[in-house]
């Protein structure tokens, strides 16, 4: 895709680049970075209203179906909402959180190595986790109790990532396993930065992740590897799904 237009006055190349897959300097990612300025002075504070789509794409200069596109990427960044009926809105996080979120979805879309990480992970994890459930100590199992527990009260969600990944380094370290240890831990570091996002941007996902954490941690107390491996893949298949699925909708705009 190309632009329809010289940039005006003040555009600079980082808003342009900012992209979703979109060629660098395409009209998409003119219409983000104009957009997420607008966000970031206040002038589109959360829980604000986005004019008219003929209206916007006239303040932006700016093609109908390229400002669609761009609204689609930002929708499923989690920094705007569309409402059918009702029109599209800046979502409620906080300001802050908005250019976290959207910052790290922009860096994320352009990460080729991320889709590899999740199926690295997809393949460790509930594997670990079952050899796990044949070797772990009660002492472990109450560390770990601990803090599933602790991770209930936290809110900010750079914090409930780090302790998501402790409390799957935990398990695997459960195993005695040193090479699985570091091979886990290489895997999980490098989607970290996904997690973060999804936490930031999902709203149920603190309950979500309390209980499928207390699910694995019942098939570990079992001893049953079994469960503990289907309780596992469930929680990391459902994290790869939710951030794939977005992902791959602006990666590929025919999707």
């Amino acid at each position: 895709m190309t632009a329809n237009r010289a940039p005006a006055a003040g555009e600079n190349g980082a808003d342009e680049g900012a992209g979703t897959g979109a060629g660098s300097g395409s009209v998409v990612d003119v219409a983000i970075g104009r957009l997420k300025r607008r966000i970031e002075t206040g002038e589109f504070a959360p829980g604000h209203r986005l004019p008219p789509e003929s209206v916007l794409a006239g303040e932006l200069e700016l093609s109908r179906p390229s400002l669609r596109e761009a609204v689609r990427a930002l929708a499923m960044a989690g920094v705007l909402d569309v409402r059918r009926g009702d029109g599209t809105f800046v979502t409620d996080l906080r300001p802050d959180r908005l250019m976290s979120a959207l910052g790290s979805f922009l860096d994320l879309a352009q990460d080729t190595a991320l889709d590899e990480m999740l199926e690295c992970r997809k393949v460790l994890e509930p594997g670990a986790t079952a050899l796990a459930a044949t070797r772990i100590d009660d002492a472990a199992l109450d560390a770990l109790s601990e803090r599933i527990e602790r991770m209930r009260t936290l809110h900010d969600p750079a914090e409930l990532v780090r302790e998501d990944l402790a409390f799957h380094a935990d398990i695997v370290a459960a195993t005695g396993n040193r090479t699985l240890q570091s091979l886990v831990s290489t895997v999980s570091n490098r989607t970290a930065r996904a997690r973060v996002w999804r936490a930031l941007v999902k709203s149920d996902v603190l309950a979500w992740t309390h209980q499928q954490h207390m699910d694995i941690h019942g098939a570990l107390r079992s001893r049953d590897s079994l469960a503990a491996f289907a309780a596992a893949s469930r929680h990391v298949n459902d994290v790869q799904t939710w951030i794939r699925d977005r992902l791959s909708a602006v990666r590929d705009p025919s999707s």
